[in-house]
């Protein structure tokens, strides 16, 4: 995306299932694809109620989701596990990861809060504990 004027800047990649590809996400909602890693829809030049801050892959069908810094999410050729859009939250989302199964996605928000949908396991948060510095995102393993 060198040479190519963008909207917003690009917060967030994401590699294709079978590694042959990723994605880019811009803050307005944009994707981009790149090698195998199909283009399924984005929010782009839609009205948000925050910037997207993240993008994950779905194991299963090789579709994707956008997280906000709202805890919005949206989902494109993947299921909707839910999301925390509308909800007061103490600080915003930062980063998403699928979860290790593919049935769902947990994020984060830069106070450490946890947030779990679907299969995703909660094995806790940094709520309430003296941490450095903020969180910043989050990967699956």
């Amino acid at each position: 995306m060198g040479s190519v004027p963008l909207n917003a800047p690009v917060v967030a990649i994401a590699v294709h299932v079978a590694s042959t590809g990723y994605w880019l996400a811009a803050s307005d909602g944009a994707v981009f694809g790149f090698g195998n890693a199909l283009f399924s829809g984005s929010m782009g030049g839609m009205p948000l109620n925050a910037p997207v801050v993240g993008m994950a892959v779905d194991r299963a069908t090789s579709g994707y989701w956008l997280v906000a810094a709202d805890g919005g999410v949206f989902a494109f050729d993947a299921p909707f596990f839910g999301s925390t859009g509308g909800t007061h939250l103490n600080a915003p989302v930062v980063g998403v990861a699928a979860a290790t199964n593919g049935e769902g996605y947990s994020f984060v928000a830069r106070d450490g809060g946890m947030f779990c949908f679907g299969s995703a396991a909660f094995l806790g948060s940094m709520v309430g504990t003296q941490v450095n510095a903020p969180m910043v995102g989050m990967t699956s393993t």
